[in-house]
């Protein structure tokens, strides 16, 4: 039975507060502390009660409706007050916004204690209820606005007489909830993974509940403000929603339990037919067209379109998803998605991602509960129509093509092209496949999305480059995986077979040394490995002669564009600088990338309380962010010595020397494969199918030449000699 509560109307818009007030305070103490310009008004003069009266307002007591200096009763028209209601100035204008041009003033409206800002509209709204209004706001044609005492405007924490399970939880990684995060407003990707990680820590896990607790008041009262400037029109219900400023929302069906961040320099926008409720929207965001969102947290600057559904999910900044569905995930900056037909599930995305039309990532359960995850690296791209199991993990940059794999997947070699080969059955792997054939894909990666980086407050440092850290370890644990199967490849052969069973490192050994010395050899052998899939079939990897020694260049050009890139202003001072350089492992926090041991110090401080809460981790994060570059370029001179099987103390100048002019040499065929790549479109007689004539084609393409993309790399790469050329002569290599 509906519980339909009958109470006096003379109750209707006072006792706002359902527990007990604080010793001398009335209800409205929280509402004056939100609002700091109730000493701008005052009583209504007999003769505006008279006028107001005469335009067929009502109001339960007009003792209690206060006025600025400069108000005009001419412009409230039809409306009923109920509650103490303050209104702004009102003067004789009418504002614009979109060709939408309205009359400033209150008309046809039921209002309960609230206050206005100067010169607002407020037309034809139903219901309007404990709400504070910024100057020049617009509001028009809203069924029910209205903020309830316990409001938490979308952050998982509870009021004052709340019991836990009334606490709003974000259920990421996994479906049965075990890697739970409380919401709350100023979220960043970081936030989120290291929350869901580290499980089994529970003191980690208590300090992040406490830092969410403490960062919000638990007293009930607080009103939903509507910020300057921002435009509501044609929404059925807005419930316990907070508004910045200069944001615009227009025919929405409902909005409930939310914060809506928005601003002058990044303003928020939701359109029609969209539900949201239980969320944070972050600045700078777009929700249009039938979007459904619950449980969920909009980082800066993402977008929801065409009827996306976004449930107990985390979407990082400059991410869009469009048409499709995505629950329980985990989504860090830059995320593409937009078919209606791909699905996400169970996911932890790691960035720079794209799916394709038809991609099913996370459907598959493989195990009696609904506990499997995803964890897929930056650059993630499953093709058409891919269909992937629980629990698989892919290394960054990595390419899975068409098809249903039908177990769970472990790929550790990053730049790679998967393919489940149904005809030979058998799993096939292509080690740098991107830098083999779509080196224009993968440079374009890195560049457009340092482009589209729109983030006004860059909190976290977020890596684009595909060569980063993170990539070159893997591109490391790629070189050891690649020696050991070539080694294994080999010694298989009859002609090759060993008299006595060989240790794995005397296997890889032999591997190594056949792909520096003998690569036609290697392309000769069918190089076979374990471990890619949970079963018992042959997983083989392909053109590993051809990826082997790319890779190592990669290294060497990662390790190049970062000393060039420290200034140092001698050789001398560069060894100086990396004196104690070693190799470690990395790791992506969102987007950042920090070291290990970086990460396990940053866990320890949270939890002997030297960190004591969100904005002390932001401010952490921005700390490691201004020491990334030095501690890359730790990294990558450490790589680079590694690479080159020597020590920093025995590094010549000349060796510096030669290594730079490798590196030239690499940039130079990266170039001429970004445009050799996108040429291939140009030339490909099926692309010329849709055309009359090369000139029609290229007046609906473009024509290759003025690609801006591959101009840039061209006067990039002659930029980079130039600077090699100067650090050879400035440090007299």
């Amino acid at each position: 039975m509906n519980n339909i509560r009958k109470r006096p109307l003379s109750d209707l818009g006072y006792n706002f507060i359902e527990t007990t007030l604080p010793k001398g305070k009335d209800e409205y103490y929280l509402r004056n502390e939100q609002w700091s310009r109730q000493d701008q008004y005052r009583k209504l003069t007999a003769y505006e009660v008279e006028a107001l009266v005469r335009n067929d307002n009502t109001s339960d007591d007009w003792n209690i409706i206060f006025v600025s200096h400069e108000f005009n009763p001419q412009l409230v028209q039809h409306c009923h007050f109920f509650g103490m209601v303050r209104i702004g100035k009102l003067e004789p204008y009418y504002l614009e916004f979109h060709n939408l041009r309205m009359p400033v003033g209150l008309y046809n409206s039921t209002i309960c204690a609230c206050d206005f800002g100067d010169n607002v509209v407020v037309h034809n709204v139903n219901y309007l209820s404990h709400y504070i209004l910024g100057n020049e706001v617009i509001v028009a044609n809203v069924n029910e606005m209205a903020t309830t005492d316990y409001a938490k405007f979308g952050n998982g924490i509870l009021k004052e007489g709340e019991s836990e399970g009334g606490r709003i939880w974000m259920e990421l990684c996994n479906e049965n909830g075990g890697r739970s995060v409380m919401p709350f407003d100023g979220m960043l990707p970081g936030d989120a993974y290291l929350w869901t990680r580290y499980r089994d820590d529970e003191q980690l896990q208590h300090q992040f509940k406490l830092f969410t607790e403490k960062q919000f008041d638990k007293r009930r009262g607080y009103y939903g403000m509507v910020g300057d400037r921002t435009v509501i029109k044609n929404c059925k219900m807005i419930k316990d929603v907070t508004i910045g400023t200069d944001a615009y929302l227009k025919g929405a069906n409902k909005l409930k339990n939310l914060t809506i961040n928005s601003n002058s320099e990044a303003s928020s926008q939701i359109g029609e037919g969209c539900e949201m409720v239980n969320g944070v929207v972050g600045f700078g965001c777009r929700v249009f067209y039938g979007v459904k969102a619950v449980r969920f947290v909009m980082a800066s600057h993402s977008q929801l379109k065409y009827g996306a559904r976004l449930i107990n999910s985390y979407l990082g900044n400059n991410a869009t998803i469009s048409c499709c569905e995505v629950l329980n995930s985990l989504i860090f900056p830059a995320h593409e998605q937009h078919h209606n037909n791909s699905f996400l599930c169970a996911a932890l995305i790691m960035g720079q991602s794209n799916m394709a039309a038809g991609a099913t990532i996370g459907s598959n359960h493989n195990s009696r509960g609904a506990d499997g995850e995803i964890i897929a690296g930056r650059g993630f791209w499953p093709g058409l129509c891919v269909s992937l199991k629980h629990n698989s993990r892919f290394a960054s940059f990595t390419l899975i093509s068409k098809g249903n794999y039908m177990s769970e997947l472990n790929i550790p070699i990053p730049f790679s092209l998967v393919v489940n080969d149904e005809h030979e059955n058998r799993l096939k792997i292509m080690p740098g496949y991107w830098f083999l054939y779509n080196m224009y894909a993968i440079a374009r990666n890195s560049w457009k999305y340092v482009d589209r980086d729109k983030r006004t407050e860059k909190v976290q440092f977020i890596e684009y480059d595909y060569l980063a850290p993170d990539s070159v370890e893997e591109l490391f644990q790629a070189l050891a995986i690649m020696e050991t199967a070539t080694g294994k490849a080999w010694y298989a052969l009859p002609e090759n077979a060993p008299k006595k069973e060989l240790a794995e490192k005397d296997i890889r050994k032999k591997g190594k040394e056949l792909l520096k010395n003998n690569p036609e050899e290697v392309a000769k052998l069918t190089i076979l490995s374990k471990g890619f899939e949970n079963s018992s079939r042959d997983v083989e990897l392909l053109k590993v002669h051809r990826a082997y020694p790319l890779f190592q260049e990669m290294i060497v050009l990662y390790a190049v564009k970062n000393i060039l890139a420290s200034n140092k202003p001698s050789f001398l001072a560069l060894q100086a600088a990396v004196s104690t350089a070693k190799r470690s492992e990395w790791l992506n926090i969102g987007g950042q990338l920090m070291k290990a041991d970086t990460v396990a110090t940053l866990k320890s401080k949270i939890k002997k309380n030297k960190i004591s809460g969100w904005p002390q981790l932001h401010a952490a994060y921005e700390e490691i962010g201004n020491e990334y570059a030095t501690d890359k370029l730790q990294h990558a001179v450490a790589c680079l010595l590694e690479i080159k099987e020597t020590s920093l103390k025995n590094t010549t100048t000349t060796d510096l020397a030669q290594w730079m002019n490798d590196s030239v040499v690499t940039m130079e065929w990266i170039t001429a494969q970004i445009k050799r790549s996108r040429e291939k479109d140009y030339k490909n007689p099926f692309r010329q199918l849709a055309y009359e004539s090369e000139k029609e084609m290229n007046a609906v393409v473009g024509s290759l030449e003025d690609n801006s993309f591959i101009k840039q790399t061209i006067s990039d790469l002659e930029a980079y000699k130039s600077k090699v050329n100067q650090i050879i002569g400035e440090w007299e290599l």
